[in-house]
């Protein structure tokens, strides 16, 4: 393999300097570098990363990458730099977003008559943090507003896709799906 030494670095700095998940396309094209040439930095550093004596790694979420704190060390860092965001939604915030992250697409209705009670100020909550967003209309009279998640809520839980999110035992799913 060719020595890569000089696009490592780079990609690293940008990665180092970017706050948000960076596709592929992006990295090429910050860089100046091709995209197989950036695949190929990436997996670089993946492997210079996994190292004990790296307090990094290269995060792969929502089709993008970035650079973030190991796991085994979130619980030292939390304290100073988790606190932000530990206690920063409410239950009530937190199981609105459940039921839109395991019930997506879905309407303000359905979350409402999935949680029991109005969602209008869950919902304004979420979307000014960008964990939701709207996606579409529902094809019923009234055409009422979809929502799901964003990349942001994939950024903030750490998950590369939806796909990543823990999988809900029976009694768990039956919490999240509306009466017939």
């Amino acid at each position: 393999m060719e020595n890569l030494e000089k696009e490592v670095s780079l990609i690293e700095a940008i990665l180092y300097i970017e706050t948000d998940p960076m596709d592929y396309g992006i990295l090429s094209r910050i860089s100046g570098l091709s995209r197989d040439v950036v695949e190929k930095v990436l997996e670089t550093l993946e492997e210079k990363y996994r190292r004990a004596d790296s307090g990094v790694e290269l995060s792969r979420i929502g089709g993008g990458v970035m650079l973030s704190p190991k796991q085994e060390y979130w619980n030292v860092l939390k304290e100073r730099y988790g606190k932000k965001n530990e206690n920063r939604f409410s239950r009530a915030a937190l199981e609105t977003l459940s039921i839109i992250a395991y019930s997506q697409p879905i309407t303000r209705g359905e979350v409402e008559a999935i949680r029991g009670v109005q969602a209008d100020t869950m919902i304004r909550l979420l979307l000014e943090k960008s964990l939701i967003r709207e996606v579409g209309k529902k094809d019923v009279p009234g055409k009422p507003t979809q929502y799901g998640t964003t990349r942001e809520f994939l950024r903030f839980f750490r998950l590369e896709s939806i796909a990543d999110l823990p999988k809900l035992d029976e009694s768990e799913a039956a919490r999240f799906e509306l009466e017939g």
